[in-house]
C-alpha cells in the first residue's frame, strides 16, 4: 500500500523557518518525482516544488524561489521541504504527492503532472 505522510507543519512568526518532511512507503521510491503543493481557505491548490529522486533536480514556483527548499534522501524515501523567510501569505496545507515520470514519458518533475498518490496534509500557518 502506498502511504505519503507529511510532518513538520505549526505556526511560526513572519520571517521563520520550518522543515516539512514527506514520509514515504509502498512504491520504488527512486523512480518517483514527490512534489509539494498548498492549499489556502478559499484559494485554490497550487504547485511549490518538486524534485526527481533519480537524479535530484529540482522545480520551484516564482512565489518560493530563494526562500524554499527542496530535497530527498533516498536511503529514508523521504522528501523534505525547508522554508525560509516565511510569510503570512505562505500560510496553507501543506501536501506531498507522488508521481512515477517514466509513466508520464518525462524527464523532468513538474507541478502541473497528474500526481497519484497524496499525503494528507500538514497546517503552517504564518502569523505577522
Amino acid at each position: 500500500e502506498v502511504q505519503l505522510a507529511e510532518f513538520g507543519g505549526g505556526l511560526v512568526q513572519s520571517g521563520g523557518s520550518l522543515r516539512l518532511s514527506c514520509s514515504t512507503s509502498g512504491f520504488t521510491f527512486e523512480e518517483y518525482s514527490i512534489g509539494w503543493f498548498r492549499q489556502a481557505p478559499g484559494k485554490e491548490r497550487e504547485g511549490v516544488s518538486c524534485i526527481m529522486n533519480s537524479d535530484g533536480s529540482t522545480a520551484y514556483a516564482d512565489s518560493v524561489k530563494g526562500r524554499f527548499t527542496i530535497s530527498t534522501d533516498n536511503a529514508k524515501s523521504t522528501v523534505y521541504l525547508q522554508l525560509n523567510d516565511l510569510k503570512p501569505e505562505d500560510t496553507a496545507v501543506y501536501f506531498c504527492a507522488a508521481v512515477n515520470p517514466i509513466l508520464l514519458r518525462v524527464w523532468v518533475c513538474g507541478l502541473t503532472y497528474d500526481y497519484d498518490y497524496w499525503g494528507q496534509g500538514a497546517q503552517v500557518t504564518v502569523s505577522s
